[in-house]
């Protein structure tokens, strides 16, 4: 496969194990505007490095992310974009609740979403990307054997999209983020929603 970055990072490789610097201050979302008198609001940032393969339709992509939670919204994920526009991440973060959770983020048009999945006791989990024509999901599992759906979407898709790591540090100092045993396999699954 054929990485390329938007946003270059350092990477360091070392057989089945990706290691990523994610800067400070690092992040992709598109604020709506909205903001509060208490607690953190995302600013609008494209900033994060995204490690992509361009894949051409129907696919799965899984992978193992870990991470050294320190700041609100550090993140291992893993991204799916059309443009800067329309894309689509699921992380594994550091919540502004304080846990460690499944989180996922939609944007179209340039307007992000942001939603909360389970919290994850775990050091470690599974993330997985399924494409099915237009049709999305995102799935995590806890020993990469069994997964469970995080979010469903669609989203206004070419036949190529770039899929890959995205590394992100919002509002910290940054940090390493690993990934291992990535897998991305050109295939339609008979039930996106079970991922299999």
């Amino acid at each position: 496969m054929d990485f390329k970055w938007i946003n270059e990072s350092t990477i360091f490789k070392s057989g089945n194990r990706w290691e990523i610097l994610a800067p400070r201050e690092s992040d992709f979302f598109c604020n709506n505007g909205a903001i509060g008198e208490e607690g953190i609001t995302p600013e609008s940032l494209s900033n994060a490095p995204f490690y992509y393969t361009e894949v051409e339709g129907d696919f799965v992509l899984r992978v193992k992310v870990s991470l050294d939670f320190k700041s609100t919204y550090d993140s291992s994920s893993v991204m799916v974009m059309l443009n800067d526009k329309n894309w689509a991440k699921a992380c594994f973060e550091f919540t502004d609740f304080g846990t460690h959770a499944v989180v996922s983020v939609v944007t179209k048009g340039g307007v992000s979403d942001d939603a909360n999945g389970c919290n994850i006791e775990e050091d470690s989990i599974w993330l997985q990307i399924c494409r099915t024509g237009q049709s999305f999901a995102f799935h995590y599992s806890v020993d990469g054997e069994k997964f469970y759906m995080m979010r469903f979407f669609n989203l206004p898709a070419g036949n190529t999209v770039k899929a890959g790591l995205l590394a992100q540090s919002p509002t910290g100092e940054g940090g390493i983020r690993i990934y291992e045993n990535l897998i991305i396999k050109k295939k339609t699954v008979k039930n996106i929603r079970m991922g299999e």
